[in-house]
């Protein structure tokens, strides 16, 4: 498949793109899977992710991990990490937040698997962890654990 094929359609790729003021306004881009008809797991990692509570304004930050498994489209990067960084003046909930990027992602991509982990750091002394995904992981695909240990304080 030619690259030009492949990127004669993204925009912000090799190009200045601001960081969008909602996640309402990113522009999640796609390219066409090279790789089509084979079953292979992509991970994003997202160690620092930040929103604002909707209630105090405050900020809340997030450990997020984006598996899936292309069928069609991949997810071009810069378009993603511009998706997640309009989330820093965004007011949600963390439920709202994780599953919201989770559908986001879905919807865009169709891809055969998909989940996200939102490991949330405490906000008044709870972690909250949010897990969305679309159904079963096939069997005959090599899904690694997430690998990030549920909250634990000092000690």
């Amino acid at each position: 498949m030619a690259h030009d094929t492949i990127y004669s359609n993204l925009t912000q790729l090799g190009a200045d793109a601001a960081i969008p003021a909602r996640p309402e306004d990113a522009v999640l881009e796609r390219v066409a899977n090279p790789q089509a008809g084979t079953r292979y797991t992509v991970r994003f990692t997202a160690p620092e992710f930040t929103s604002l509570c909707p209630m105090t304004g405050q900020p809340d930050f997030a450990h997020l991990v984006i598996d899936y498994i292309p069928g069609d489209w991949l997810v071009e990067s810069k378009s993603l990490k511009l998706f997640l960084f309009s989330f820093r003046n965004h007011g949600a909930f963390h439920e709202d937040c994780t599953v919201t990027i989770g559908k986001r992602l879905v919807e865009l991509l169709e891809p055969i698997w998909l989940r996200i982990g939102g490991y949330w750091y405490p906000r008044g002394g709870i972690p909250i962890d949010v897990f969305y995904q679309t159904g079963a992981a096939p069997a005959d695909v090599w899904v690694p654990e997430q690998g990030v240990p549920t909250y634990r304080g000092r000690g």
